[in-house]
């Protein structure tokens, strides 16, 4: 038997190793190419991410990203000159999505992913289609308009979360003499809130809404104070392919200056939803009116 030395098998194994990193910058240097002679695209999505991106009753991809996604997939079936253009799904979490996209296992990722620069090194970002930011829940009788009426009250937070790094960061905790407690989920520091052990639960406002709408009685809590912070999120796209990102940017920027994005919005922050049929409530903020009105990529970090 004859046996290869090692430094050869290296050698063959280095080779290996390039041909695949360059069938990899193949794959993804022409997106809208291949989208073109395979006549289908790859949206990755999420699982129970709402009302962005989740499974239905029959677990078909549904929610606000996803409409976003498949506005831009009839971009891309009409630029192509495409009589069908098939949509495959790729279920992910956030420990998988950002692979997915750098290894071409899908061509967009459609969630509720922020864009920020630790990200930005391995994928690119589309045009923002929402912006989350971190305010508190309270009883709407409480009296409490923003956070300086928090003086001396128990503020709830849930454990693990960064919100109390996010409450030191603005001097909150030390200047209002807070006094924080945890609560084990953000079911659970929301229901402290809906008790009375704690005057506010400060957290994303989109998670809030969500938890307000499948409350009992969502009138009896109130959405509120400054933005502690802003989270934007986007669509994600392989980082090495300029082109196809000024594609989707363009064609994201149309959908909101001609009003299409605002329409979605309605649909599912405004509207009931499925499964539950719940309303979020859940009103534009001003980044967002914005950025319909100036559609950008560049974020703050």
């Amino acid at each position: 038997m004859k046996f290869s030395s090692p430094l050869k098998l290296v050698t063959l194994s280095g080779t290996i190793c390039l041909l695949l990193a360059n069938l990899s910058s193949a794959y993804a240097a022409d997106t809208l190419a291949r989208i073109k002679e395979t006549q289908s695209i790859t949206i990755a999505h999420r699982e129970a991410s709402v009302p962005f991106s989740y499974l239905s009753e029959d677990k078909k991809p549904i929610g606000y990203s996803v409409d976003v996604c498949l506005k831009l997939v009839d971009a891309i079936k009409k630029e192509l000159k495409l009589p069908k253009l098939t949509v495959n799904y790729l279920l992910v979490t956030p420990s998988t999505r950002i692979p997915a996209i750098v290894e071409g296992k899908a061509d967009m990722e459609c969630g509720s992913t922020t864009n920020n620069a630790e990200r930005r090194k391995q994928v690119a970002f589309t045009i923002p289609h929402f912006f989350a930011t971190t305010r508190m829940v309270v009883r709407s009788d409480s009296g409490i308009k923003n956070w300086t009426d928090l003086k001396t009250k128990t503020v709830v937070t849930t454990k693990g979360t960064t919100t109390v790094k996010l409450l030191n960061d603005r001097d909150k905790v030390r200047a209002l003499d807070l006094q924080l407690i945890e609560g084990n989920d953000h079911q659970n520091s929301f229901e402290m809130v809906d008790s009375g052990k704690a005057a506010a639960f400060p957290m994303d406002d989109v998670l809030l809404y969500g938890l307000r709408a499948n409350s009992k009685d969502p009138a009896k809590f109130s959405i509120l104070g400054d933005a502690l912070s802003t989270e934007p999120y986007a669509i994600i796209l392989r980082k090495d392919e300029p082109a196809f990102k000024s594609f989707i940017d363009k064609e994201m920027a149309r959908l909101m200056l001609e009003g299409e994005i605002t329409k979605l919005y309605d649909k599912w922050f405004k509207s009931t939803i499925p499964p539950k049929n719940i309303n979020l409530n859940m009103g534009m903020n001003s980044l967002m009116r914005d950025n319909l009105r100036f559609p950008s990529d560049k974020v703050a970090d």
